[in-house]
């Protein structure tokens, strides 16, 4: 199953920023203030779900994974993004991932950006340069971009984590394309 989110429904504190000739999903921007579980899977829709939840998380009622548990990004993305928020004492048993078919080619390698603190402004580009929007980053805010991007730091001392797909390429020319113009 994929978890494909519908970018036109309006999500409290997530934003979708989709290229306009085809919809592709260019970024997604998840608020710290993030609260929107049942709008994402797990949607638990068997037995089998349900009981292995029960078991590898050892949750009292495994129906509560739909809302402390949001796979926000497509099953397919080579970065995943999911969100959490459990009860104390909820346990993840012991376990790691491995990948079950080969990772689809992409034109670029997708990034996520947490504030965590100060804020920064980010505006999100297609490939081709058009410009989609901005997103403000304040602490516990996090962004996946799976295109072009700029970044400002809007006040003294903000500090971003940045995650990306590696490996490196070795030299920061050859890891990044810059955009020659961009259409506002």
């Amino acid at each position: 199953m994929s978890s494909s989110s519908d970018p036109d429904h309006d999500i409290p504190n997530v934003r979708f920023y989709t290229a306009p000739e085809d919809g592709r999903t260019i970024a997604i921007f998840i608020g710290g203030r993030f609260d929107a579980f049942d709008r994402f899977p797990p949607f638990m829709e068997s037995e089998a779900e349900i009981r292995h939840v029960q078991e590898a998380y050892k949750v009292a009622d495994p129906l509560l994974e739909r809302t402390t548990k949001a796979h926000v990004t497509d099953d397919s993305w080579p970065l995943q993004i999911i969100m959490l928020e459990r009860q104390k004492g909820a346990i993840t048993l012991p376990h790691y991932h491995v990948p079950n078919e080969a990772l689809p080619p992409l034109p670029t390698r997708h990034q996520i950006l947490v504030c965590q603190s100060g804020r920064a402004r980010v505006g999100i580009f297609t490939r081709q340069g058009k410009w989609l929007g901005d997103t403000f980053l304040e602490p516990n805010d996090m962004l996946l971009m799976a295109e072009g991007h700029e970044v400002e730091f809007l006040e003294p001392k903000t500090r971003l984590i940045e995650i990306k797909q590696g490996p490196f390429p070795g030299t920061d020319a050859d890891d990044k394309v810059d955009i020659p113009q961009v259409i506002r």
